[in-house]
């Protein structure tokens, strides 16, 4: 018969089920991913905020996915790389850390979802009707777009989690590395039909928009470069779009994997491999497939580089 704690504070994290053998290899791996992770995003942020040249709509609203990937890993990867030290009855997790955990890790999905939607919108502006960029894409409406993909998250997240903390809790085990909304009314012995119908319309909903955003403003890009004779233009849209393009089927692959492990209970183990892969893989190569495609911050780089290289002889 099942033993029931209810309303407990402290929580249990399942974690990875790892070996002596690969507990290492695996602490390794999350570790200078991590570090890449940090290293790589907050470098291109900075690169972006002090080069004059860079501070264009489209790396500006780049930044925002890079402060997203960083949001999302800081939470998530520390705690994993210490919960591979600790036993598993031994890692633990305060209630209320489990439920900004559960919000962090929502809020990096969704935002990652919203903020590609308007950087999409960025490219449909740019290609589609440039003689107005410069008009449409002024500072203020950066601002706006930014708030806009972060509102939204937050907005839809908020009420997924408030729906969520007002259930009463008679169990304390998370079977999942890190925290997540699903995992935590999973906890509670009440009707959570509420929760799941929110769960679906949210997932569809934010899926159908991005999906749709996406094939509409692509449409219109394809369409504007057939019958465009401009081959600066066609060549400015495969450069940018491409790339941008990439990021997402990244992003939508890798979050799509966990939801059809969801239902393979059997693979739970790669189920959970996959939900952390879900963090470190994006945020690996966003900064990477989007610095290596810009000449402008490839000249960046190098006058940078080139700078420091040659100093002054005295």
């Amino acid at each position: 018969m099942e033993n029931y704690t209810f309303n407990s504070l402290t929580l249990q994290l399942e974690g990875l089920k790892i070996t002596k053998v690969n507990k290492y290899p695996i602490f390794l791996f999350l570790l200078l991913s991590y570090v890449f992770i940090l290293t790589a995003n907050v470098g291109i942020v900075v690169l972006i905020w002090t080069e004059r040249s860079l501070q264009q709509p489209m790396y500006l609203l780049f930044c925002n996915l890079s402060i997203n990937d960083v949001m999302g890993n800081s939470l998530l990867v520390p705690r994993v790389l210490a919960d591979i030290h600790v036993p598993p009855p031994e890692r633990l997790i305060h209630y209320y850390e489990c439920v900004m955990q559960a919000f962090t890790a929502h809020m990096f999905g969704t935002n990652a979802h919203t903020v590609l939607m308007i950087m999409a919108f960025d490219r449909y502006v740019a290609i589609c009707n440039p003689l107005h960029y410069a008009a449409i894409m002024t500072d203020r409406m950066v601002i706006k777009l930014t708030v806009a993909a972060w509102g939204v998250a937050f907005v839809l997240v908020g009420v997924l989690l408030g729906l969520t903390i007002r259930l009463n809790r008679c169990r304390t085990l998370i079977t999942n590395p890190y925290c997540d909304n699903a995992s935590l009314f999973k906890l509670s012995c009440e009707n959570v039909f509420v929760n799941n119908v929110y769960g679906l319309t949210f997932s569809v909903v934010l899926l159908s928009s991005s999906i749709g955003s996406i094939i509409l403003t692509y449409s219109k890009i394809l369409a504007a470069c057939l019958t465009s004779k401009s081959k600066s233009l066609n060549s400015k849209a495969w450069k940018t779009c491409s790339t941008h393009l990439c990021l997402y089927m990244i992003m939508l692959i890798s979050g799509l994997i966990p939801i059809i492990l969801h239902r393979f209970p059997e693979y739970s183990e790669y189920r959970k491999i996959s939900v952390i892969l879900f963090n470190i893989v994006p945020g690996s190569l966003n900064p990477v497939i989007y610095g290596l495609q810009s000449q402008e911050i490839h000249k960046s780089l190098t006058n940078i580089f080139h700078i420091r290289k040659v100093k002054p002889k005295l």
